[in-house]
This record gives structure tokens, sequence and C-alpha cells, in this order.
């Protein structure tokens, strides 16, 4: 169950909802959004119905949830929701392109990269500076020295920064440098990493597990935002299957279904699903079509070099392709490539 509270409903108000929820025994989790705060509330329903919720000061609407994702789902909010990261809008209406290197390595590089994003229309600047690995012997990353590169990075070129934290003890430290919190696959059901970044007051890119179901994914994103935090994105970016043509299959139908069961907006990752760069540019075209609200992709000024990925990273040739890509598709979805923000 789920009460929305009205436009004008205090502090006061909503915290007199939480105290009778408690009081009947149930759970009560605020979430505050850019126009409304919903409260959802877990526990024995038929007791629920006791309280007269509807009646109470300052609530708007209280709605009866199925789906065990209640904040997140688009029952609980029939409109899709836009989430601005550092200015830069994603969800409905929009084709927002994030790009930069899949690692961060030296500041050089990590310019390099950015700019060339830049150039092929690209808003916001991905990079990781925490490299999660299959191998403990791989790259993991710089590390804070990495959230410093992308901190100067972002100062010289504008772009707000999208990074990803893997440990729950690091959300603060990287929320100090990242205008938007990154879950990786091998994360998403790693609890206690997402209630906190649900705590850290930004927005948070939630990617759904390699072996996980649509559900799944979607109550991954539920414990983010039963922390407070609506500020959601999810990104498809490919699933295990039995094939092995392709680093992982690309659900693209994960797109419209996960756009259908909830507000969030929803985005795909064509360079970790295809792991290849021939693959790269196909897949984003499929992914704007299908009615994606963005694409992350890995770029690299030298990518036969690259500590991480090398193989998938586009460079300049391919960005050329990809900024005309860009550039037109979108419009023929009703879509308009998100511009650049002053800064």
């Amino acid at each position: 169950m789920v009460v929305v509270m009205a436009p004008e409903a205090t502090e006061s108000d909503i915290q007199n909802v939480v105290t009778l929820v408690e009081t009947a025994g149930g759970e009560a989790f605020v979430s505050r959004g850019v126009n409304r705060t919903i409260v959802g509330l877990v526990g024995d329903s038929t007791r629920f119905g006791t309280l007269n919720l509807r009646g109470q000061r300052g609530v708007g609407d209280v709605i009866r949830i199925t789906a065990p994702y209640k904040l997140v789902s688009r029952e609980n909010h029939p409109e899709r929701t836009v989430v601005h990261v550092g200015g830069v809008p994603i969800g409905p209406g929009t084709m927002t392109l994030i790009a930069g290197p899949c690692a961060v390595e030296t500041p050089d590089q990590t310019l390099q990269a950015a700019l060339m994003a830049q150039r092929s229309g690209a808003t916001l600047l991905r990079g990781g500076a925490y490299k999660p690995r299959t191998s403990p012997y791989a790259f993991q990353g710089l590390g804070a020295a990495g959230l410093k590169i992308l901190a100067d990075v972002r100062a010289e070129t504008g772009m707000p920064v999208v990074t990803e934290v893997v440990d729950a003890r690091d959300v603060e430290l990287v929320a100090q440098y990242a205008d938007m919190l990154q879950i990786g696959t091998r994360n998403t059901q790693n609890f206690a990493l997402l209630q906190a970044a649900g705590e850290a007051g930004k927005p948070v890119m939630l990617k759904r597990g390699m072996s996980g179901t649509i559900e799944e994914w979607l109550m991954s994103a539920e414990y983010i935002a039963q922390r407070g935090n609506l500020d959601i994105v999810l990104c498809e970016r490919g699933i295990r299957t039995f094939e092995k043509a392709t680093r992982n299959t690309l659900d693209i139908s994960a797109v419209p279904v996960a756009q259908r069961l909830s507000h969030l907006p929803v985005i795909v990752d064509p360079s970790h699903s295809g792991g290849r760069r021939d693959l790269v540019l196909p897949l984003t075209a499929a992914a704007i079509a299908v009615g994606a609200d963005g694409v992350i992709i890995d770029v690299h000024p030298h990518p036969e070099s690259a500590l991480c990925d090398g193989p998938q990273a586009l460079v300049d040739t391919d960005l050329e392709e990809l900024a005309a890509l860009v550039r037109t598709l979108p419009q023929a979805v009703g879509r308009a490539l998100t511009e650049v923000v002053a800064v």
C-alpha cells in the first residue's frame, strides 16, 4: 500500500502518517520526489484499512499496490519520471548519451576520452575509479585518486560525472565527487550497498544483474527508493545466456517491459553487452529504436593499451558515426538528443 501525500502536505502531516502506520505494527518508508512525497507501507494491509489514512490531513490518495516493488511501480506513479544529473535530464522525450572511459587510468587519458565523448554528443561523463573485476589480479581502479581525476575533468569540460561505487563503506567518499552513483551488475543485489546509495542524496544508476530477472532488478531499485531516493535510472547491460558469440546477450525487450512496469528511466549499455567494438553502434541503434531513455558507452583514446575493456571501447572513427546516429535516429522515435547544459 502507498500513501501519496498532497503537494501542500507538511512534515507534520507526513510524520502523522508514519506514526499511525508504525502504531498499527507496520513500517513506513518516506520517499521525496520533485513534485510529491510518497509513503510506502509494509505490513498487514487489513490493519492499515482501519486507520482512515485517506482522511488524514495532507493525504492526497491511498493506493493498494499489487506489485512487490511499491515505490518504483507504475501502479504507484503512472507518469514516467525524469531524473536530472547535474542538470542533465534522463527520461521520456529525450535520449541522453553517457560516454567515457571504462576505467580512469591517467589524467590525460580521462580528459582525452571525455573530449571525444563530448564531441560525439555526450552530456554525461562515465568513468570508473573503482572497478569490480572477475579476476583479483585485474586492474581494480585508482580509487580516490581516480575520483579526483574525474572531478578535474568535470571542471574542465563541464560534464557531470557518473562513476561506480562497489562498497557501502565508500559511498560517502564517492558521493563527494560524483554527480551520479553507479551500481554495477555484480552488486545489483548487494543490499547494504543499495541502501547506502539510497541515503547518499545523489541520483543512482542501477545496472541489471547479469543473471537477474526484471522483477529482481526492480526489487533492487526498491531498496534504493525505500531510503528516500526516487532519482534512479535503470540500466539494461545484457544478461548471461548460453550464447558465446557476444560477451552478454542484450535483452532489448527489457527496455519496454521495465518502462511498462516502472516509472523510472531505462537506459542501455551496448558496450558491456556486446563486448566488441563492432557491435556497439548496431546495439546503440537498437536501443534508441526500442525507446531507451539513453545509452552509456565506453570510449578510449588508445584502446589497444587500455587497462580495462579495450576491445569494446570506441575510437575517433567510430565516434563520428555515433555522433550522426544519436543526432538523427532519436527524432524518428519522437525524442531529442539531450543538449549540453551550460555551467
